[in-house]
């Protein structure tokens, strides 16, 4: 199964198997393994781009010798190429030549449970990840959450959650969960020097500079051209209610011209960014209740175009245009924060 997230010429996290930093988390599930205590779900969250994922392979490959009758090199090698028999992985699937489905469907949570109930293959523990249950359709959610909540024996989930505050409760409720943060920087400039040794030091600092903690988005900038308009768009956010119009009209058209590119994609965890640091701006100012209000819809508003773009192939650009000028609105309203009485 390939990953439908994978960047060009990269390692997958089942080949890379080592994560860089997140030692707490780490330590936490070896510490459940020697104690023989491993619970059924175990949801990793925090940014996209962190190395959620590339540890859950880590951990599921030393679960896996821990528990088999195999040696630790064997293990790793099944796993990298996804073909040990105690180990399921669910992604997106490939609908076809030109692209993957949008959504975890309910018949892919309905063939990962079927496999998880036959006899396993080998001696040891079994390992279901799930990269990411935020691609869960609401159907497919509800599959998986009967799944945990009558999980087969000795198998433990690894859930893979960018953003696990839109997840069902219930799911939630069904894991141990474990948060983890964006790297520091000497730990991302690690992650991007090992893959890419030969990298000019001055582009190696452009991208920890807009990594933001996450080795991904350092990946993702050294992809892209040195004239992209995911710099424009950096710009513009800092004070959108400043700039003309005109600057929305242009940024849309540039990045909504590849709606499956690099530009776009880098653009969109810009976008979502800013939207969660204004969320969390506005709730933690006290007083602030038109800003927050403001906030929510903007987020809820920005969310739903996105979705409703990537599921039913709506322009782009124009989806683009609508979000700039919720923001553009958003930014002059706060710029004049009096609360009503």
């Amino acid at each position: 199964m390939t990953d439908p997230t994978a960047l060009l010429d990269l390692p997958l996290p089942e080949q890379r198997q080592i994560a860089i930093g997140h030692d707490a988390a780490r330590s936490a599930v070896l510490s459940q393994l020697a104690d023989g205590r491993l619970p059924g779900a175990i949801m990793l969250h925090g940014p996209q781009g962190i190395g959620k994922a590339t540890l859950a392979f880590e951990l599921a490959a030393s679960i896996l010798t821990a528990t088999g009758d195999e040696p630790p090199h064997r293990v790793h090698e099944q796993v990298a190429a996804l073909s040990h028999p105690n180990l399921s992985v669910l992604r997106r699937r490939l609908k076809d030549s030109k692209g993957y489905y949008t959504v975890i469907r309910v018949e892919d949570v309905r063939d990962l449970r079927e496999a998880l109930h036959h006899t396993r293959g080998r001696a040891g523990h079994r390992i279901a990840i799930l990269d990411s249950i935020d691609d869960c359709n609401p159907n497919a959610a509800n599959a998986l959450l009967k799944t945990l909540e009558e999980p087969p024996a000795d198998t433990t989930f690894f859930l893979i959650s960018h953003r696990p505050g839109q997840l069902l409760p219930t799911i939630r409720s069904r894991c141990h969960n474990l948060a983890l943060r964006p790297l520091v920087d000497d730990l991302v400039t690690s992650v991007v020097a090992s893959s890419m040794p030969d990298l000019a030091p001055s582009a190696l600092d452009r991208a920890i500079a807009l990594a933001g903690g996450r080795p991904r988005r350092a990946f993702e900038t050294l992809a892209l051209a040195d004239n992209s308009p995911v710099g424009a768009l950096q710009l513009w956010l800092r004070q959108p209610e400043a700039a003309p119009v005109a600057a929305e009209l242009q940024l849309a058209d540039a990045l909504g011209s590849d709606p499956q590119g690099a530009d776009m994609s880098f653009a969109r965890e810009i976008l979502n960014d800013w939207l969660a640091t204004e969320m969390r701006d506005a709730a933690l100012q006290p007083g602030a209740r038109r800003r927050l209000a403001s906030a929510t819809e903007l987020w809820e508003k920005a969310g739903a175009l996105l979705g409703e773009a990537d599921s039913v192939n709506l322009d782009m650009k124009q989806t683009l245009v609508v979000i700039f000028d919720a923001i553009r609105k958003h930014c002059a309203l706060i710029a004049n924060p009096v609360e009503p009485a």
